[in-house]
């Protein structure tokens, strides 16, 4: 498969190595969306919610944005008989399924923040690896295709259990009992388990035989990024795409505060699911054909026209209180969104160098999580404005994600060569 990519390559294998990201993308956008939010109106004063919320996910997300190169690095230097990523992809959800019913017994803000970040860690020492699955299996010239099958993948994963979960949890947030809470997060543990089984069982990989380094691991990896940011290309393409995740992530992680807050809807867990959905449909109406697209006319424009029509959705998002016209503008977010995860991923997977695909990967995605991470940190911004003006903080929010798409978009006209790992 290593040797001769464009012959072994079957259309099945597509799926096979990206459908760990499904059950990934399904477990963290439940537990965004809705379960979490959920779970700290237990816990938390209501005037804090965001500041909570905002900062719990913070520190996880940056245990993310560390955990994933490294273990990707490792796995580059792994030399296990049944290949160099499926082991940490076996470990990591082994120990996830083990800590996610936490999440269901803790009690405090504190055990709620300690089951979540040894969550990020346990499932990130799977992902970084799993990630080198396209550069390592896939022909150069169908990444954009992979990309978007990958892309694919996690909406539908992603959608699935948040309609799921919105369901169940909606019941819960009624004050119904907590056995919906566990039925959620059992669905959850099931669908990583078989994700996890099928990823482990059906894709083979190559054994490589492990060479002799004498180079100490932490030098290896912080020389890699050193390298990396060395490369201005690699800068602006790190940077556009944490704009671009910023302004995805804040509107994702806040919407069911806002709808409820602001929308005024009268199931904010329901609420977000269908605004979920329909942000689904406007991808999955993209996801593939932006990949196919980017193998043809390039990653950049499709990237730039992504993060411009990003933008439009939150403008409109921003200048309507009308939950239809609310949906209407999801849709417009999750096309721009499907867009750029197919071009911007194909355009990571162009940069990697060969055999070390896990490490820079694991680097690229760094802007991913970053963003992700410090679309958190405006969780306090929200209720700061709040308490001294009702509900201001949102329009806060607003203006700041147009700013992430449209600066994100801009950005990408910096970047000048297709193959990033190239000296800058």
């Amino acid at each position: 498969m290593t040797n001769q990519k464009a012959t072994l390559f079957r259309r099945r294998d597509y799926v096979k190595i990206t459908v760990f990201g499904f059950a990934l993308t399904a477990l963290w956008q439940s537990l965004h969306s809705i379960i979490l939010p959920l779970r700290l109106l237990d816990i938390v004063p209501e005037a804090q919610k965001n500041t909570y919320l905002g900062w719990l996910t913070f520190c996880g997300l940056l245990l993310a944005l560390a955990v994933q190169p490294i273990a990707g690095a490792i796995s580059d230097r792994s030399g296990f008989k049944w290949g160099r990523r499926r082991p940490f992809i076996l470990i990591g959800s082994i120990i996830a399924l083990l800590i996610l019913p936490g999440i269901g017994l803790a009690g405090s803000f504190a055990a709620i923040f300690a089951v979540y970040c040894l969550l990020q860690i346990a499932t990130n020492t799977a992902q970084g690896p799993y990630q080198a699955f396209i550069p390592e299996f896939v022909p150069e010239n169908k990444h954009g295709v992979a990309s978007g099958v990958k892309a694919l993948l996690e909406v539908v994963g992603g959608v699935l259990l948040v309609y799921l979960a919105s369901l169940f949890m909606g019941r819960y947030s009624a004050g119904e009992g907590s056995r919906w809470l566990w039925l959620v997060l059992g669905i959850l543990g099931l669908v990583l388990l078989a994700a996890m089984l099928a990823t482990v069982l059906l894709v083979k990989e190559t054994p490589i035989i492990k060479k002799s380094r004498r180079i100490p691991f932490t030098t290896e990896l912080l020389h890699t990024i050193r390298e990396a940011m060395a490369n201005r290309d690699i800068r602006w393409f790190l940077v556009s795409r944490l704009l671009i995740y910023m302004a995805f992530t804040t509107i994702q992680q806040f919407a069911l505060y806002f709808l409820r807050d602001v929308i005024g809807v009268a199931n904010p867990a329901e609420a977000t699911a269908l605004f979920s959905i329909f942000g689904v449909a406007g991808m999955l109406l993209v996801v593939w054909p932006a990949g196919y697209l980017s193998d043809r006319i390039g990653r950049k424009p499709i990237s730039i026209a992504a993060g411009l029509l990003g933008a439009l959705g939150i403008g409109i998002f921003a200048l309507t209180k009308d939950y239809s016209m609310i949906l209407g503008a999801a849709v417009i977010i999750g096309m721009a969104m499907g867009a750029f995860n197919s071009a911007n991923w194909a355009l990571a997977t162009d940069l990697v160098a060969k055999g070390e695909e896990g490490r820079y990967l694991g680097i690229a995605n760094m802007a991913t999580a970053g963003g992700a991470a410090l679309a958190r940190a405006i969780g306090p911004v929200i209720d700061f404005f709040n308490n001294r003006s009702p509900l201001s903080g949102y329009n806060v929010m607003l203006l700041a994600c147009v700013a992430y798409f449209v600066i994100g978009a801009a950005l990408v006209f910096k970047i000048r060569r297709r193959g990033l790992a190239e000296p800058g």
